[in-house]
C-alpha cells in the first residue's frame, strides 16, 4: 500500500478566487516593501560591522557559559560558534566569537578585547585569543552590495532558463513568483526584527531554488496538458495541471517541513534564523507557484496553436527541447 496525502484524482478549483489571491499577494508585497523602507532590517554583524575573535582552550567548550559571560559586558549582539576540525589536537578547542561594532568605533579597541578575554577566563582560565579581526562599515557595506547582486544574478539566470524551456509568459510568471517570495521573506524579517545576516542570504537563495523547482514541475505538466487539451479553457487546463501534481507538491513540502520544524525547535540559536527563513520560504513558495506564477500566466495568456512534436514544433520557443 502506498501512502497518500490526497486522493489519486482531485478536482479542486484553485483559480476560483484568483482575483482575491492575486490582490492579497500584491498587498502583501507592497506592505513588505513599506516595512523594509520605514522599519528596516535587524542587520547582523556581517552587515553592520563588528569584531571576530578566535579563541582556543584546553577544556571542552560550553557555548552557553561563554555567551553568559560575554553578555555581562553589555556589548550588544554576540554570536558564538564552536569550530570543529579533524586536524585539531585533543586539547585544542576553538570558537569564533563575533561582537557587533560598538558605537563610535571603527575597529575593536584594546579595552574591548581585554574585557572579553577576562570575562571568558572566569569560565575557563585556559582560554586564549589567537586572533582578533574587525569588519568596518566599508566592508560591511560591500557585503550588502554583494548579497543583493547574488540574489539579482540568481533571479536573472532563472528568468533566462525558464524562457529557454517555455514561453516567455512562463518566465514572467516564474520570476514574479520568485520576487514575491523574496520580498515577503524580507518583509517578515523586518516585521519580526529577526537578525538578518549572510546566513539569511543563503536561506533566500535556497528559497529561490526550492520555489522554482515546484513551479517548473507544474509548468511541465501544464505544457503537456495544453498540447493534449487544445480546446479546453486555459483556466481549466491550469486547474487540471495543479491537481495532477498536488500529491507530489504536498509530499515534497510536507517532508521538507518535518525536517525544518525539527531543526527550528532543536537546532539552537545559531541556525534558528536560517531555518526559519527556509521554513517560511517553503510555505510561501508553494503558495506562489500556484497563486502567483500561474495567475500571471493566466493574465498574459499562452500560445495554443503549437505544432505537433512530430513536426518539429516545440513548446512555443525554438529552445523548448533543451535538456533541463
Amino acid at each position: 500500500m502506498r501512502l497518500r496525502l490526497v486522493p489519486e484524482q482531485t478536482n479542486f478549483d484553485f483559480f476560483r478566487f484568483r482575483k482575491a489571491t492575486m490582490g492579497f499577494s500584491i498587498v502583501a508585497v507592497v506592505a513588505s516593501i513599506l516595512m523594509w523602507v520605514f522599519v528596516g532590517l535587524n542587520f547582523g554583524i556581517d552587515f553592520r560591522g563588528g569584531t571576530t575573535i578566535r579563541t582556543e582552550a584546553a577544556q571542552p567548550i560550553d557555548v552557553g557559559e561563554y555567551r553568559a559571560a560575554i553578555e555581562t559586558l553589555d556589548l550588544g549582539e554576540v554570536s558564538i560558534i564552536e569550530v570543529f576540525d579533524p586536524n585539531f589536537r585533543d586539547d585544542q578547542n576553538v570558537t569564533l566569537i563575533r561582537i557587533q561594532a560598538q558605537e563610535g568605533e571603527e575597529a575593536a579597541s584594546g579595552d574591548l578585547v581585554t574585557r572579553a578575554e577576562a570575562a571568558l577566563q572566569t569560565v575557563d582560565p585556559s582560554v586564549t585569543f589567537t586572533s582578533v579581526e574587525s569588519v568596518g562599515p566599508k566592508v560591511s557595506g560591500e557585503l550588502v552590495q554583494t548579497a543583493l547582486l547574488a540574489i539579482a544574478a540568481a533571479l536573472g539566470a532563472i528568468l533566462v532558463y525558464i524562457w529557454l524551456r517555455f514561453e516567455w509568459q512562463f518566465s514572467v510568471g516564474a520570476v514574479a513568483a520568485l520576487f514575491h517570495d523574496v520580498i515577503l521573506t524580507i518583509g517578515l524579517f523586518s516585521l519580526l526584527q529577526i537578525r538578518f545576516d549572510l546566513s539569511t542570504i543563503a536561506a533566500i537563495l535556497t528559497i529561490v531554488g526550492y520555489s522554482i523547482n515546484d513551479t517548473v514541475v507544474i509548468f511541465d505538466r501544464l505544457r503537456e496538458n495544453l498540447r493534449k487539451y487544445k480546446k479546453m479553457a486555459l483556466t481549466e487546463v491550469m486547474n487540471l495541471s495543479v491537481n495532477e501534481t498536488l500529491s507530489r507538491t504536498l509530499m515534497t513540502s510536507g517532508t521538507t517541513l518535518l525536517a525544518l520544524i525539527a531543526l527550528l525547535i532543536f537546532g539552537g540559536d545559531v541556525i534558528r534564523g536560517f531555518v526559519f527563513a527556509i521554513t517560511w520560504g517553503v510555505i510561501v513558495g508553494t503558495y506562489s507557484s500556484v497563486y502567483v506564477a500561474k495567475n500571471v500566466v493566466l493574465m498574459l495568456g499562452v500560445k495554443r496553436d503549437w505544432s505537433k512534436p512530430s513536426d518539429g514544433g516545440g513548446a512555443g520557443t525554438q529552445f523548448a527541447n533543451v535538456d533541463a
